[in-house]
């Protein structure tokens, strides 16, 4: 008897695996995590400035798909709305289903060369009716987006993709992020020179405000209180700054481009916004379209964005102060993206959606990693979708 208990006897735990995630491998100064949300006044303003900072790519990237297609204002509109409202649902599902981090989802400029070929198609120059042209182009956009989803939806719910990144450790991530961020500096610092009289003064203080002050500042709470808020502060006085120059006449014998690239009340949208709205599937006159050479090209900027949404992921995990991703969980996140890229599909949003860099980067910044800040923002895209009007002021 006494020889079976020692064999059924259980080896004494080892004293590592009592020990909690090592705090070498957390990130400094973070301070609230995933689980932890500030109190409702600060959670409602991060969230704010989440939506401000996603708001960028995606008035951006639909106005550059309705310039090439010389479209009207009523459907870059639409376009607007479509992209904003389905960005909304799936950080939604991807907060609640998908990896369950603060991660934005937002347009991703990974699938505009894609688009941006699908629009400049030589099969839709026989189409003499722009309008008509327009809608097909989109139908066209959409038929891709909807084969090209299921990329992500079979390589993130098979499994499949959990392999891969059994290999990937949070090093890793550097490089991902790093082109994804060169990619969009690519895309968006050029336009700085359009007008560089506001772009400069904005890059200026929001250096100011999150980097310098919050050391200069006595307190805690003032510095966090600048760490947090630098993008709402520099985007107001830089907006106010603009807007002063506008009614000012400063603009008034510039060249055209200046002036829509300056002031603030070109952006051609404020008399096509409808009060209100609500996003619907297959708006675009008819039922997407499919094409081969279009399917194989979206599939492989799907791929990029597969790629590109894995080292964010596992960057947003770690300014979460979350325990390393597990490969596991990082494969559902990537299926769940799949079901958005659907979505968008479905929708006609124009352009397909990803983890947002910029957001991610923006956890960073602010030291805010809660999965609630995120909550809140999606709500404020839904909001402002279907709120059509809000958008003129943008």
């Amino acid at each position: 008897m006494a020889g079976d208990g020692v064999e059924n006897a259980k080896p004494p735990q080892k004293q590592e695996d009592l020990q909690p995630h090592p705090v070498k491998d957390q990130l400094y100064g973070i301070t609230y995590c995933l689980t932890s949300p500030p109190p409702w006044p600060e959670t409602i303003l991060l969230g704010f400035q989440h939506y401000l900072v996603m708001l960028g790519t995606t008035v951006l990237i639909p106005t550059m798909l309705v310039s090439k297609i010389d479209a009207r204002n009523e459907d870059k509109v639409k376009l607007i709305q479509t992209l904003l409202f389905v960005s909304g649902i799936n950080t939604l599902f991807q907060s609640f289903f998908g990896t369950r981090l603060p991660a934005v989802i937002g347009a991703s400029y990974s699938y505009v060369p894609t688009t941006m070929s699908i629009v400049l198609a030589a099969r839709y120059n026989d189409i003499m009716d722009p309008q008509k042209r327009f809608e097909q182009i989109m139908r066209g956009i959409q038929g891709a987006l909807i084969i090209a989803s299921f990329l992500h939806i079979l390589v993130g719910f098979s499994g499949l993709w959990r392999n891969v990144t059994r290999f990937l450790s949070p090093l890793s991530a550097v490089p991902l992020v790093a082109f994804s961020g060169f990619g969009l500096y690519e895309q968006g610092f050029p336009m700085l020179a359009k007008c560089i009289e506001i772009g400069l003064p904005e890059i200026i203080l929001l250096v100011i405000f999150s980097q310098y002050i919050p050391h200069l500042m006595q307190g805690e709470t003032c510095s966090n209180f600048f760490h947090r808020f630098a993008v709402i502060f520099s985007v107001v006085i830089v907006w106010l700054y603009a807007y002063i120059l506008t009614i000012g006449g400063a603009y008034s014998n510039t060249e055209i481009n200046t002036q829509i690239s300056c002031r603030t009340d070109r952006a051609g949208i404020i008399s096509a916004s409808p009060w209100i709205r609500v996003p619907h599937p297959i708006q675009w006159g008819g039922a997407p379209t499919f094409n081969a050479g279009d399917i194989f090209a979206m599939m492989a900027a799907s791929f990029v964005s597969l790629v590109e949404s894995t080292g964010t992921y596992i960057a947003v995990s770690r300014y979460a102060s979350a325990t390393p991703i597990p490969p596991s969980v990082l494969s559902r996140g990537i299926g769940w993206q799949g079901f958005g890229i659907l979505l968008c599909g479905l929708f006609g949003a124009g352009n397909a959606t990803s983890v947002s860099v910029e957001n991610a980067g923006l956890l960073a910044v602010t030291r805010v990693g809660s999965r609630r800040v995120i909550q809140v923002a999606a709500g404020f895209m839904i909001f402002f979708s279907i709120l059509g009007i809000s958008l003129s002021y943008y």
